[in-house]
């Protein structure tokens, strides 16, 4: 079969690859990105590509403009290398990574909730499950020839009280020569169990005095992003940071469609490598920027949702998706890093946080330990927003959860011009309530490219106090300005003429689009609502709300209690956490306390099925409102908005 070259740009990579290969499969093996968040049905319309030599056979959609098809433009997905060809990658296509090391714009958002390990070792919280001693042995002689491993325990046990120690191969096969490097002088490394009693094992040998030098790995591993750090164990502090879009969403942007695509042949070994090149080079990374050598990691924790879980463990997740919704399990014991795929060393170990459901996983337990709030006496409501929301109801004597469907709106999903929030993308915007002309921020202050979720939440609920939209998301179509217009039985508001793109066309919200932002948020307050009246609640009786997630930073608080995504309360009492997966691991990282108390709260977690909960649907349609039908649980944005008609 002949094969073919293909070119990247403006990447200048190129490949060879069979005739009759999938464009979009062409690029992920010559390492290039291109959107494809339908996972290669051709739905979504994000995987465009401009052919600028050469042809392909397929590729046209409904979704592309006769003359964008006159210029070249394709969908990836839908396209078959059948010659030689050089492809334009256009920047609405891409993804760019950089913006995740980045801190939000001073909005107004949530009071971050910080990490603080001084109070944990108040607390008694700090267990450290990682202990370094430095030992001086005496030289073996003629006269003494107590074996090595002898030597050392013996020592451990006489001078340091360290009893039951159980070395691991990884360490039998560095003591002889690493004792010999310094005249017996050397560090040890002994991991403790989480439980009290047998199981200390010495895990690492160096030679010299190292106990300076005591780190750790935290890992989340999220259905869109991968982010770690390494934890300097005496401080507390994440000396390195680093996330990643996460490999998989090459293949789809949401768990279900990769849950079918393990269900086929090779699916499942191709989820799993995506997801471990992503994290190997995630800690690669970190590791080199706090100058430590991978030797050194003796431990790292890892936090992700059901499905990213059992995809890293390459257990399939078919019946995640399929009724009754039973993982494969939700407790794990801790497993040595090589054997999952884990370029760290031979001796590490991963400790995976166990799940509640199919639907709850280990990400929202590490972000209820992080969070502290399973220690508190304060009813909270933690909200993780994401494609799947999920949500914690509860205190230190009990707690409910839940995970709804939002949908992507948030992150860019489903929305005509919608994106991640990447360099480009509207983040920010404001209404002239006579002109109805925009004005509007984006992201790193670029020609806007698309509108990200923030920008959406800001833009619908900017156009709700205005006036331009009605309580259902509808333009009014009679006010005086040229921007709101009507396209192919759509009707839409211009944001940005093509001319001021970044992209050569004009980007516009939809109808469709307010419509699946009011779905999305729906489903949100819904669940909260729903989750809080099956355990006799209201809003009113939340003492406080912890935002989770990336997403979170960027929230307007103003804004979502406009749009009724969140409820209208005191924003003093909404707290942003950050990555809740990742602070969880982290701290667990730190001390076996939490460790050792993660079994217990999980097993308190009551676990509800929202599409089996009677009230959920009355609740979700009572919310496809803007804010919602009960205008009087948002009795602050009834008064903005009769303010700024007022003007």
């Amino acid at each position: 079969m002949a094969d073919y070259q293909v070119v990247f740009q403006p990447y200048d990579k190129s490949i060879r690859v069979p005739a009759g290969t999938n464009l979009l499969r062409a690029a992920m093996e010559a390492g290039v990105h291109i959107n494809a968040s339908c996972g290669g049905s051709g739905s979504c319309g994000k995987c465009r590509v401009v052919i600028s030599e050469g042809s392909v056979e397929g590729g046209l959609s409904a979704r592309l403009r006769d003359d964008e098809i006159a210029q070249g433009y394709r969908l990836a997905c839908q396209s078959t290398v059948v010659g030689d060809i050089t492809v334009t990658v256009p920047l609405e296509s891409t993804v760019d990574a950089s913006i995740l090391d980045k801190r939000a714009a001073p909005r107004h958002t949530a009071r971050v909730k910080a990490f603080d390990f001084e109070s944990i070792k108040e607390q008694g919280f700090f267990v450290p499950p990682v202990e370094k001693i430095f030992v001086d042995l005496p030289v073996p002689t003629a006269a003494d020839h107590e074996p090595d491993l002898s030597r050392l325990i013996n020592t451990l046990r006489q001078q340091h009280d360290e009893h039951r120690l159980s070395p691991d191969l990884p360490f039998m096969r560095k003591l002889p020569d690493t004792l010999r490097q310094n005249d017996f002088k050397s560090t040890v490394t002994i991991l403790r169990p989480v439980r009290n009693g047998r199981g200390n094992r010495l895990v690492n040998i160096e030679a010299g005095d190292t106990r300076d030098r005591l780190f750790a790995l935290a890992v989340d591993i999220g259905t869109t992003t991968v982010f770690g750090q390494v934890v300097d164990l005496h401080t507390g502090e994440a000396v390195a940071q680093h996330g990643d879009f996460n490999g998989q969403i090459s293949f789809g942007e949401d768990v279900i469609t990769r849950i079918a695509l393990a269900e086929k042949p090779e699916g499942l070994e191709q989820l799993n490598q995506a997801v471990l090149d992503t994290v190997n080079k995630v800690i690669a990374r970190i590791l080199a920027q706090a100058k430590v050598d991978p030797e050194e990691i003796p431990t790292i924790t890892i936090a992700g949702n059901t499905t990213m879980t059992q995809l890293l463990l390459k257990i399939n997740p078919r019946y995640i998706r399929h009724s009754p919704y039973v993982p494969a399990a939700t407790l794990f014991p801790p497993i040595q890093a090589r054997a999952i795929g884990l370029e760290i060393n031979d001796h590490a170990r991963a400790l995976v946080f166990p799940q509640v459901s199919s639907y709850v996983g280990g990400d929202i337990v590490a972000g209820v330990m992080g969070s502290g709030m399973y220690r508190s006496a304060e009813t909270t409501l933690y909200i993780d927003i994401g494609t799947n929301a999920e949500i914690v109801i509860g205190n230190k004597d009990w707690m409910v959860c839940a995970a709804c469907s939002a949908g992507p709106a948030f992150e860019g999903g489903g929305i005509q011009f919608g994106m991640r929030a990447e360099k480009g993308a509207i983040e920010d915007f404001s209404i002239d309530p006579k002109t109805y002309e925009p004005m509007l921020l984006t992201v790193g202050s670029g020609k806007p490219r698309g509108i990200c979720g923030s920008g959406l939440i800001s833009t619908v609920a900017r156009m709700l106090e205005m006036g331009v939209i009605n309580h259902q998301g509808k333009f009014e179509r009679d006010l005086d300005t040229p921007r709101i217009r009507e396209t192919n039985e759509v009707w839409e508001y211009v944001m940005v003429w093509k001319d001021d793109t970044a992209i050569g066309r004009d980007i516009v919200l939809t109808e469709i689009d307010i419509e699946n932002l009011i779905r999305a948020k729906g489903a949100i307050y819904s669940g909260c609502l729903t989750l809080l009246n099956e355990v006799g609640l209201d809003f009113d009786a939340v003492d406080q709300i912890l935002l989770a997630g990336g997403f979170g930073a960027y929230i307007d608080l103003t804004q979502a209690i406009t749009i009724g995504l969140l409820p209208d309360i005191d924003p003093q009492r909404i707290h942003y956490l950050g990555n809740g997966s990742l602070l969880g691991a982290r701290i667990s990282a730190l001390t076996n306390q939490v460790r050792r108390d993660v079994t217990r709260v999980t097993a308190m977690m009551t676990n509800f099925e929202l599409s089996e909960t009677a009230s959920f649907m009355d609740q979700y349609v009572a919310a496809l409102f803007l804010p919602h039908t009960d205008t009087q649980r948002f009795p602050s944005v009834r008064a903005r908005m009769e303010a700024a008609r007022r003007q």
